[in-house]
């Protein structure tokens, strides 16, 4: 793999002894870090960037009295460890601005972003500085993660931005076409970022990167709640659709499924491979075509946005479907294989603390729901959003501290082991929100508000191991099954015990559905399906070993021969899987083969 890193070389007097200090330390705590880089500044005399010295690390290993490369090394000097802890590295792509067939009340609606995103929260404001291009927001965040010491071996893409249905299909083809583009062109050291920024530059007077000028342009034209003039579908189709079907921009932004599929086969064995593509939608988006269309673009996963469980409240919210589309689109996600990550919103107007303590209930206890993951979204007040005019006429109150603080213990209480709550409290700047919590730590302290009760969090991010070591000889498998309205789920899971308290740590899960009623999707008939497979620890490179760690133990294929005698004791003759375009040669290994949307493996 190419680097493209900052230049060290003409700081090598400051950066080998700082690198022989930092691969002699003992320890690399913050603090001692912090030390270290403070006794060697650079000329300046400020302090050398941490990509300035994983590059000087990269180019010096092995010489000038450095010892040989080592990935352990750059865990123990990376930025924000966290980001790739759960074995995969993440990267998030906005799409751009752009109609949204929602009319919600509580919905921001800053024109300079898609739907219910704001132009203040970072994964927004690289969207924005990348010209939403899905190569360059993917192949610089890519760059990123290089430059800080993390791997990106393995990326999970999420596409977030409005309702992803409701873009063009050529839009969508051609938006996926391009992140997997960037990830090839990455881990072959090409980088065709120029050439896409100059497709802009001659569309200057359409598009720009510029968030301020962006803000000056829109300012006479921003959205505020109280009193709305023009709706955000109405703004932006004149500020961006229109124009750029009139300038030919939306013939660039396209491309044809067979270029898609080309990009897609070029990813199987990349250095950079894909292996997970999430998409975001609406429950009343999801049909039978649909599904299988969506899977045709090799997503894996989708954010669908439930935000109540009650007829009468998505009503008042003019959500613009009922709870029964919900448990539609739930259906036919799982019994395609999605993994199916809720959103649900708490405090919404029509709602109470009590109506949303039953919701939360009616999540995990309703057959046709059951998550696989899931955001919890409090309801906070934005100023463009139209739930202004129901707070200034009194109609609409955000819960106070106590009230969320209930409600949050209550969740973090009640979520099964089986679902992941992958956040708790949107990362909405403060700036931005007129009333509502503002405290962006609130997990933090609703998780301290359940151990002081004496109770714990069951959910798997609360017991994920993370960059920890265990005794590979102490993990147990356990096996949780569920019952839902079209299969019976297993949810298989190596974990290992933690401290005297009985605690345990989760190494590695499979979700494992075993269908009770005929699919709609002719390839997955007498199939079980594996919905998921994942190993934890810090991300490592494709064939590699991390050492007392979670990743490459063989952990993944052994859940997935417990899958296939579970699956031959149930009766079915095939097992399935909904594989990410770079796991397929994974799987091949393991005795499936390809089919036109999953791999699939006969039970002998």
């Amino acid at each position: 793999m190419k680097s493209y890193q900052p230049d060290y070389t003409k700081h090598l007097d400051q950066l080998l002894p700082l690198l022989l200090e930092l691969v002699q330390a003992q320890t690399l705590t913050p603090r001692v870090l912090r030390s270290i880089l403070n006794k060697y500044p650079r000329e300046d005399h400020r302090l050398f960037s941490k990509d300035m010295i994983v590059a000087a690390y990269r180019g010096l290993a092995g010489t000038l009295g450095i010892p040989p490369f080592e990935e352990e090394f750059l865990r123990k000097i990376q930025m924000k460890p966290t980001r790739t802890i759960s074995g995969v590295t993440p990267v998030t792509v906005l799409t751009k601005p752009f109609p949204c067939p929602g009319k919600c009340i509580f919905c921001p609606n800053d024109i300079r972003m898609p739907k219910s995103y704001l132009a203040d929260e970072p994964g927004a404001q690289r969207a924005e500085r990348n010209f939403f291009d899905p190569y360059l927001q993917t192949y610089n965040r890519l760059q990123a993660f290089h430059n800080t010491g993390h791997q990106v071996a393995k990326v999970e893409l999420i596409i977030l931005g409005g309702t992803w249905s409701y873009y063009p299909e050529a839009y969508q083809i051609w938006f996926i076409k391009e992140c997997l583009r960037a990830l090839n062109e990455f881990g072959e050291g090409i980088d065709s970022r120029q050439e896409v920024e100059q497709r802009y530059a001659d569309m200057a007077k359409l598009v720009s990167n510029n968030p301020t000028r962006n803000a000056q342009r829109t300012q006479k034209h921003q959205i505020h709640g109280d009193h709305l003039v023009k709706s955000y579908n109405q703004t932006v189709s004149e500020l961006y659709v229109a124009p750029e079907r009139l300038g030919g921009f939306d013939r660039y932004q396209s491309a044809s499924w067979n270029e898609l599929f080309v990009q897609q086969r070029r990813n199987q064995d990349a250095a950079c491979r894909n292996v997970g593509l999430v998409i975001e939608t609406r429950p009343d988006n999801i049909s039978e075509e649909e599904v299988i269309r969506v899977r045709k673009l090799g997503c894996t996963k989708t954010q669908i946005g439930f935000q109540s469980l009650q007829d009468d409240v998505l009503q008042k919210n003019h959500r613009g479907h009922d709870v029964a589309a919900t448990r539609k689109a739930v259906n036919l996600l799982r019994q395609a294989g999605f993994k199916i990550h809720a959103h649900w919103m708490p405090n919404l107007y029509g709602s109470s603390v009590e109506l949303d303590k039953q919701d939360y209930y009616t999540l995990f206890h309703d057959p046709d729901f059951k998550p696989d993951e899931l955001k919890i979204y409090p309801c906070s007040l934005i100023e463009s959003a139209e739930l202004m005019q129901y707070y200034k006429r009194g109609d609409w109150q955000p819960y106070d501290e106590t009230q969320l603080l209930d409600i949050l213990t209550t969740c973090l209480s009640e979520t099964p082991e089986y679902c992941r709550l992958t956040r708790v409290i949107r990362d909405i700047p403060s700036t931005d929100i007129v009333v509502g919590n503002k405290k962006t730590n609130f997990r933090e302290v609703a998780q301290k508000n359940i151990e002081r009760n004496g109770h714990k969090s069951k959910d798997i991010r609360a017991r994920e191991i993370r960059s920890q070591s265990f005794d590979y000889n102490a993990l147990q498998l356990i096996e949780v099954p569920y019952s839902t309205s079209v299969s019976e789920e297993i949810f298989l899971q190596f974990v290992v015990p933690f401290d005297e308290e009985g605690d345990e740590k989760i190494v590695a899960f499979l979700r494992l559905s075993l269908p009770t009623q005929k699919n709609f999707i002719t390839e997955l008939a007498h199939a079980a399906i594996i919905r998921e497979v994942h190993v934890y620890g810090q991300t490592v490179g494709i064939g590699k070993k991390a050492d007392g760690k979670a990743q490459h133990l063989g952990l993944g294929t052994q859940l997935i021969e417990r899958a296939k005698a579970i699956a031959k004791q149930k009766g079915f003759s095939k097992l399935a899987v909904i594989s990410a375009i770079g796991t397929r040669s994974y799987y091949r290994a393991r005795g499936f083969t390809d089919g036109d949307l999953y791999q699939i493996a006969d039970i002998v």
